[in-house]
């Protein structure tokens, strides 16, 4: 299911998860040289990107410089049907994981987990395939790089971004995650659904409470509904 995002904006603190800058990583790998590299991270912090469009293996955004605006494409690696079987089967393994996915966190030893059993999950930069209709020759340009770099900002906020790329969506994570506990004749006490929902109203509060700490230390009044 493809899921467009508004135009981005630097994170106020960068990024900050360890799976954010793994990303950021393989961004800088894919890059050809500095050359690229710098007026792509200069274009994603000016916010030269329009809204970043992301399906299973695939990115499409927009990108501004100066007069002109070129369309960028970037092809990833999808999960085969083994991995993705695989992969549903760590997320099952152990109590509390998909409700720390759900939260946003990404845990390394899940991660760990999921390599064991031969699944890629974070890319390395040679799996970042990228086309601009720009007549740059090099692939990724910095157009690309720039629209890599602000996917990063996504998968930093939400790693359930990354296991959209690669072929598996929230909703079809929660899907699968139920279709394996219906065929197992697993006894759970709440449908996965339900788990999502409290989840995310755990997640808006803590957000509100973040932003609360944020304006009470600028010492700005805290707006109505807020708190």
């Amino acid at each position: 299911m493809r899921t467009t995002f508004v135009r981005q904006t630097l994170p106020r603190r960068g990024v900050r998860s360890w799976w954010g800058k793994a990303w950021q990583r393989a961004v800088e790998e894919a890059a050809y040289s500095d050359a690229e590299l710098r007026p792509g991270r200069v274009s994603a912090r000016r916010g030269d990107v329009g809204g970043i469009s992301i399906d299973a293996g695939n990115l499409l955004a927009a990108v501004r410089a100066g007069d002109d605006a070129w369309t960028v494409e970037v092809v990833v690696p999808t999960l085969e049907a083994s991995a993705r079987r695989a992969l549903i089967d760590v997320v099952a393994a152990e109590s509390g994981r998909i409700a720390e996915l759900l939260a946003g966190n990404l845990p390394h030893d899940f991660v760990e987990h999921v390599e064991e059993v031969g699944v890629e999950l974070l890319p390395y930069g040679g799996e970042f395939s990228a086309t601009c209709t720009c007549p740059h020759y090099l692939d990724p340009c910095a157009h690309a790089l720039a629209v890599l770099f602000q996917v990063g900002w996504l998968v930093d906020a939400d790693p359930l971004v990354l296991f959209a790329l690669r072929g598996l969506d929230r909703e079809s994570l929660l899907s699968e995650l139920h279709e394996r506990d219906t065929a197992q004749g697993t006894s759970i006490e709440r449908p996965i659904a339900d788990l999502a929902d409290d989840v995310e109203i755990v997640v808006d509060a803590a957000m509100r409470a973040q932003r609360a700490l944020e304006l009470f230390e600028w010492g700005e009044d805290l707006p109505e509904g807020l708190v």
